[in-house]
């Protein structure tokens, strides 16, 4: 069933659980929590919230975020959502997060299992960011940066890291590690605060051609440079 529902554009593996251990998904009118139930969707009638679900098409958008808007569905605090931001009649989530004001390279799809391969610790994806911090940077901690340091009791490190204007304040970092506020945390365990952060490259995917809050759809033959995709599909 969770392959059926982010099919229906619910969202990711995470995601859609949720869905189901709240009590929000029916099958043939029955509320669901279990989550290894199967389903036949040529027989079985699967309602969300009491909507009839359907297999969308798959659709694949490539935005550059701007400031000022959350990469949610929907937001308690009545903030803009990235959603508003594509025209599209899809039932449409961001794959991962970007904080209200960092901007750059995000993706936003229907289609669950690509979200799942592309977030998955496994599949190491990268991640591309310019960084502005409060200070320069020392050149032994950009070293302790790239060597390693303890962040959330393991070994964490940038795969590159590049200084890109003279002043040391401003820095080009590459990493696979997707966990929450992994850039901001870095450089705060060494004293530095990040104060602009802009994704400009997530695995093949970057900005160009791209201005803020502008997007495009990703095509297929885009897909297929992830690597092992292939395997994946």
């Amino acid at each position: 069933m969770n392959r059926f529902l982010s099919e229906c554009g619910l969202g990711s593996r995470r995601k859609v659980e949720e869905l189901i251990k709240t009590g929000r998904i029916e099958v043939n009118n029955n509320i669901v929590t279990d989550l290894t139930v199967k389903i036949n969707p040529q027989i079985d009638k699967v309602k969300y919230d009491g909507e009839l679900l359907r297999p969308q098409k798959k659709v694949y958008y490539l935005l550059n975020k701007p400031k000022g808007f959350v990469t949610t569905l929907n937001d308690e605090k009545k903030r803009k959502t990235v959603i508003e931001l594509i025209n599209t009649n899809k039932r449409i989530f961001p794959v991962g997060r970007l904080d209200y004001n960092t901007t750059g390279v995000l993706l936003l799809t229907n289609d669950g299992q690509l979200t799942n391969f592309l977030l998955h610790p496994r599949n190491k994806i990268e991640r591309e960011y310019v960084v502005v911090i409060n200070k320069p940077l020392h050149e032994k901690d950009s070293a302790r940066l790239l060597k390693g340091i303890f962040l959330d009791g393991r070994k964490s490190f940038f795969l590159a890291l590049e200084y890109i204007k003279k002043g040391n304040k401003i820095l080009k970092v590459t990493t696979n590690e997707g966990r929450y506020h992994f850039v901001k945390r870095m450089f705060q365990a060494l004293g530095y605060n990040v104060v602009e952060l802009r994704r400009i490259r997530f695995g093949p995917f970057n900005l160009s051609g791209l201005k803020i809050g502008e997007y495009r759809e990703i095509s297929e033959t885009e897909l297929k440079k992830l690597v092992n995709y292939e395997k994946f599909i």
